[in-house]
């Protein structure tokens, strides 16, 4: 195998391991410094080295605005007692937290984090696996982290962690599959599954869900916004559910489940779950950003004008990159921290009464704008009468599906 291929397959994965945990140790002091700015609260603005513990008088304090606080994080539950109950399960008690976090972290495999670089006459793709089918592969891969989650509830052996395990199973499955349905029509205008391709298309074309530059810039690629405006909420909105984020944190719910799925761990078994949280967190902007925001694309032809191949360039979408994921992390923060928890029956209805017809139909529209120069006017407002007495009718039937019975029955 060639030198070149085995060095930059290293560095590439040096980069993405690095990239994510950098991000996941970051996302903690997001997560504190942008909820005290919401609540109009301080948050952590120092971090003090203990050497009062060596015999000095007092701990000192380090003067970058409570920056480290992950470190100090990670050093508290590395130096915890790591405490394993006698009534659990062990083999699946300790197997659970690494299902939870390890397919979080392979699916960031995928990802274009940068534009290709050139190297010795070598073209190389700024992801650590290129693969064809790189959706198929994060969906296939996230879905695993549901037998992390339900293990730990079931291993636990105690009846509120079983409930969240239970809980996260159910909720996981059903949004998996508005998920995937969600991004059928991205995947259709597209018309390939390789991450890297569907990234250089908007570099060209303009971005998914901002056409104002690029080649074809018709009428039907501002028609297609609004399936893909579609797809796009509905995608976001199943990646907080599958990330179990709040609004959607019903698996861990404090206020009935003390702690959920984790309320018996400790140390840094309990430390993993949150790892697992805050990479599904990474993984999902990072995902978002590269379907429907360009991905490493600085967007309006200004890529165009570079020097693509050049290894600055290649930093530079990786920073672009980088800036884009932070900004929808700030996000989820954002959400978590405005807007209150669902009822379980609400989040199960929202996930297979609302969000499983929407990307339903969503699918059939994407197709019908999609197909349009072919069929003709005729033919795509015919369509588009069909398509809109299907979806009353499957608005009825899920009405009177939600709606509660009159009377008891026994």
């Amino acid at each position: 195998m060639d030198t070149v291929f085995l060095i930059a397959a290293a560095l590439k994965i040096g980069v993405f391991i690095g990239i994510t945990m950098s991000f996941v140790s970051v996302c903690v002091i997001f997560e504190r410094r942008f909820s005290a700015i919401i609540q109009d609260r301080v948050g952590p603005n120092r971090t003090m080295v203990p050497l009062s513990i060596l015999g000095f008088k007092k701990d000192l304090a380090l003067p970058i605005g409570g920056l480290t606080q992950p470190v100090a994080d990670g050093l508290k539950f590395i130096l915890k007692e790591d405490f394993t109950p006698s009534y659990v399960r062990k083999f699946f008690f300790w197997i659970a937290p690494a299902l939870v976090v390890v397919p979080a972290l392979l699916t960031m495999a995928v990802i274009p984090f940068g534009s290709p670089l050139e190297l010795d006459g070598h073209y190389i793709p700024m992801a650590v696996a290129d693969l064809n089918v790189g959706p198929l592969f994060i969906f296939a891969i996230a879905s695993l982290s549901v037998y992390g989650i339900t293990l730990a509830g079931w291993a636990s052996n105690s009846k509120y962690p079983f409930f969240g395990g239970v809980r996260s199973c159910a909720q996981m499955i059903s949004y998996e599959i508005a998920l995937g349905l969600s991004i059928i029509p991205v995947l259709m205008m597209f018309g390939t599954l390789n991450l890297g391709h569907i990234v250089e298309y908007q570099t060209h074309h303009g971005w998914l869900l901002l056409p104002l530059w690029g080649e074809g810039l018709e009428l039907q690629r501002w028609i297609l916004l609004i399936p893909m405006a579609i797809a796009f909420v509905i995608f976001t909105t199943s990646i907080f559910a599958e990330t179990n984020r709040m609004p959607f944190d019903l698996p861990e719910c404090e206020t009935e489940l003390v702690g959920g799925y984790h309320t018996e761990y400790s140390s840094m078994k309990f430390a993993l779950f949150f790892m697992g949280e805050y990479a599904a967190m990474v993984v999902g902007s990072a995902l978002i950003v590269t379907l429907f925001f360009g991905g490493w694309s600085l967007g309006f032809g200004i890529d165009q004008m570079l020097p693509m191949g050049e290894w600055w360039v290649s930093l530079l979408h990786i920073a672009v990159f980088l800036a884009k994921v932070t900004f929808f992390i700030l996000f989820f923060i954002l959400v978590r921290w405005t807007v209150p928890r669902f009822r379980y029956d609400q989040l199960m209805n929202l996930g297979w009464i609302v969000f499983f017809e929407a990307a339903l139909i969503n699918v059939f529209l994407a197709a019908l704008v999609i197909a349009r120069p072919s069929i003709g006017t005729g033919g795509f407002l015919g369509g588009l009468a069909l398509l809109f007495v299907v979806t009353i009718l499957l608005i009825k039937i899920a009405k009177s599906a939600a709606d509660k019975p009159s009377h008891s029955t026994i």
